[in-house]
């Protein structure tokens, strides 16, 4: 670990209710709010499992229990399986356009339409335009906006930060009438196959979580790289059981 990096002040929040696991409490680590942050701590902190909301960076620093698992996908080493062809098959006809901002009505309306109808029992409902704003925005100035578009009409934004080994998938809303297209699943291959254009080695998809629905899908994505005991691991049958 370089100087720089040990040298941050972080803070852990108090235990709170976990979000993805019910039965759990959560204890939060951030870096220090005041810290000055350019693209290569960004990355660096990255590789060391952080990930950011809005101008925060964080990583679960919670006392009994370890079920968040940083991951990320090996691009030169994926291979799409049948379903995520039929995925990519399906979404040919989209058009992507890649922006600086998400400050606009048409992209708040979708975000409102997706949690109101994806995620009525979450932490971000009822939406709100200066909470989607902050929580998405677009700090040091490595942020792109992807904006997937039907003959014109906006169906997702899928919110990514340019690291420097990478693409670190933030957050994606879509339309939630558009079930067949499954435009999550396909906002990752896109991700994905974007990274390998741009000759960057990993996809970061955040924490991994092997009970939670939500967020047990990123094992689909392999080779899958863990980070485990400070060390990235790919993962294999008998890692994934292990947590």
């Amino acid at each position: 670990m370089t100087s720089s990096l040990r040298d941050l002040k972080v803070y852990t929040t108090y235990p709170h209710r976990c979000s993805y696991l019910e039965e759990e409490e959560a204890t939060t680590l951030f870096i220090d709010p005041r810290q000055s942050v350019d693209q290569t701590l960004y990355s660096n902190l990255s590789m060391l499992g952080f990930r950011r909301s809005g101008n925060h960076i964080y990583r679960p620093h919670c006392s009994h229990c370890n079920a968040c698992i940083p991951a990320r996908v090996h691009v030169n080493d994926f291979k799409a399986n049948r379903s995520q062809r039929r995925c990519l098959k399906r979404n040919r006809d989209l058009e992507v356009t890649i922006r600086t901002s998400v400050s606009n009505d048409e992209s708040y309306a979708l975000y409102d339409r997706y949690i109101r109808a994806r995620h009525a029992d979450g932490d971000m409902y009822p939406p709100d335009r200066d909470q989607f704003e902050s929580f998405l925005n677009n700090p040091w100035d490595c942020t792109e906006y992807c904006e997937f578009r039907a003959e014109g009409r906006l169906v997702a934004v899928a919110v990514v930060d340019m690291m420097l080994d990478g693409l670190s998938a933030i957050y994606t809303f879509f339309d939630p009438d558009e079930t067949t297209r499954s435009l999550g699943r396909y906002a990752v291959l896109w991700q994905i196959e974007r990274s390998r254009s741009l000759g960057l080695p990993y996809v970061y998809l955040g924490y991994w979580i092997r009970n939670c629905d939500k967020m047990s899908y990123k094992s689909d994505y392999q080779p899958l790289e863990l980070l485990i005991n400070n060390q990235w691991q790919r993962s294999t049958e008998g890692l994934i059981e292990t947590f």
